[in-house]
C-alpha cells in the first residue's frame, strides 16, 4: 500500500555527508532520490543547517540540489529547547551529545514522521530510541520513528511500504 502524502523525514547531517562515504553512499543517495521523486519531504533542522554550513562544498550542494517545495526548514523553538533539555535531564544523552539531542527534539517538535540518521551510537540505537520516546510520551508528544537510510529506501523496482 502506498501512502498518498510524502513522508516527512527529518534528515540529520550524517545523511547528507553519507552521500560521499563509501559504506553509506548508496542508501544516502537513494534517500535523496526519494525526496526528488516526491516520496519524501526533508525536514531540515537549524542544527543540520549550521553543521552543513561547515561541511565541504560537495555536501552543501546536496541541499542546494533539492527543490524548495521538498524542504521544510525547522527552527529551534522554545518547545525544541524544552524537549532537548528533557532528553538530557532524563539521561537519554549526555551533555556532550547536545547537538544529537537537538536533532531528535527538532524532529519531534516539528512532527516528523521519522528521523533518518547514520549516528548509531546516539540516535539510531534501540535503548536511545526507547528513552527519547519515553520522554516524548511523558511530555505529550507522539513517538518518533528513528531509522537509518537503508531501512526506509528501496531500489528502483521495489515499492516503499
Amino acid at each position: 500500500m502506498t501512502s498518498t502524502r510524502p513522508i516527512r523525514a527529518y534528515a540529520d547531517t550524517s545523511v547528507f555527508g553519507g552521500c560521499f562515504e563509501e559504506r553509506f553512499q548508496d542508501a544516502s543517495k537513494r534517500f535523496f532520490e526519494g525526496v526528488n521523486a516526491g516520496r519524501l519531504i526533508v525536514l531540515l533542522g537549524a542544527t543540520t543547517e549550521a553543521e552543513l554550513a561547515l561541511a565541504p562544498g560537495r555536501v552543501q550542494e546536496i541541499v542546494a540540489s533539492l527543490s524548495d517545495d521538498r524542504i521544510i526548514r525547522c527552527p529551534i523553538t522554545p518547545d525544541v529547547a524544552e524537549l532537548r533539555q528533557a532528553y538530557l535531564d532524563a539521561g537519554v544523552l549526555g551533555t556532550g551529545s547536545f547537538d544529537d539531542a537537538t536533532h531528535v527534539a527538532i524532529a519531534t517538535a516539528h512532527n516528523a514522521d521519522l528521523l533518518v540518521s547514520w549516528i548509531f551510537r546516539h540516535i539510531v540505537n534501540y535503548d536511545k530510541i526507547r528513552g527519547f520516546n519515553a520522554v516524548n510520551l511523558r511530555l505529550n508528544y507522539r513517538s518518533l520513528s528513528i531509522h537509518s537510510p537503508p531501512e526506509i529506501v528501496y531500489g528502483k523496482d521495489e515499492e516503499r511500504l
